[in-house]
């Protein structure tokens, strides 16, 4: 496993992450599975472990917790996020001073730790002025309980404006952005990736493996795969997904692994991490096979006739108007 670190910043995570975003904890059998992925993550150098109060209502935070427990709290890095409805009341979402302080002590008695190592505002605020949220998570890095923080899925207008803030105010920088990334979805390439690189912030991507789509179980013309993520997940963003221009890059990716004697995931992981800024890369995985068919991809570099090869069959053209 390689590491990396965040941003212009000391902390150290590995390349590849384990996030608990879709972690199966309905019954004995899938929660055991569950604990042996990420106790097998733990043996193969995977250092850097994603969750947030969300998930599971805070059961996936409590799970974690009971987890990683038995490890050495200086050989892992965990991460947590708030912003989305912990409950029925006005105060109990958001990114509001007392949301945030009363969840951050919710999330550190879940996850059984003094202090978390990585804070993500999940989601942005349009109720809560900017200054609020940076001034408490500023406040908080000071008084010990986080380490780092940063935000999630927040526009490159809405980052700049709290990175200027925090630099007006004198606070505590922002060290780091989650937002989803992979071959499918290259949004932060057009100005995101820039604003970071410009103020030495690190990148961990969620979704680098497009919901799915990119590990090769779906394919053109054929049925999807029983107990899939497109036959249970609620929101259905990976059915979205499931159309023909993506299926047929698919197949032309699965051509490009297989020459390389890799599998699609592995190609698809090892392209998201040719970029520097890049910093880790939050994978999700219900079975301990899915987590060890990613680890590969660490370290993994993919020659300039290979990337090209793959820009041609991505087609992605950023964002530009010409006038005159």
């Amino acid at each position: 496993m390689n590491y990396r670190n965040v941003g212009k910043w000391g902390l150290k995570v590995s390349e590849i992450a384990l996030g608990s975003w879709m972690t199966n904890l309905a019954g004995t059998e899938a929660t055991e599975l569950a604990k042996d992925t990420i106790r097998l993550a733990y043996e193969n150098g995977v250092n850097f472990f994603d969750c947030a109060d969300a998930y599971s209502g805070g059961a996936a935070e409590v799970f974690l917790g009971n987890v990683l427990k038995d490890f050495k709290r200086s050989s892992y890095v965990v991460s947590s996020k708030v912003f989305f409805p912990m409950g029925p009341g006005p105060n109990e979402r958001g990114l509001s001073r007392k949301h945030i302080i009363e969840q951050l002590d919710s999330s550190l008695k879940n996850l059984q730790v003094d202090y978390l190592d990585l804070y993500f505002c999940h989601r942005f605020d349009p109720s809560t002025p900017i200054e609020e949220t940076m001034q408490v998570l500023s406040d908080m890095v000071a008084a010990g309980k986080i380490l780092y923080y940063g935000v999630s899925e927040w526009s490159p207008v809405q980052l700049t404006k709290a990175i200027h803030i925090i630099k007006e105010n004198h606070l505590r920088p922002m060290s780091v952005i989650q937002p989803q990334y992979n071959m499918m979805d290259r949004y932060i390439e057009d100005e995101i990736m820039a604003i970071c690189e410009e103020n030495g912030i690190g990148i961990v991507p969620f979704s680098p493996l497009s919901q799915g789509l990119l590990t090769g179980k779906y394919r053109k013309g054929q049925p999807i795969p029983d107990g899939s993520r497109a036959t249970h997940q609620a929101d259905k963003q990976i059915n979205k997904m499931l159309t023909d221009e993506n299926l047929d890059k698919v197949e032309r990716l699965l051509s490009i692994a297989d020459r390389l004697g890799v599998s699609l995931s592995v190609l698809s992981l090892a392209w998201t991490l040719r970029k520097p800024c890049i910093s880790s890369l939050i994978t999700g995985a219900s079975k301990p096979e899915q987590l060890m068919n990613n680890l590969p991809a660490s370290g993994l570099k993919l020659s300039d006739d290979v990337l090209d090869e793959i820009d041609e069959i991505l087609n992605y053209h950023p964002f530009s108007r010409r006038i005159g």
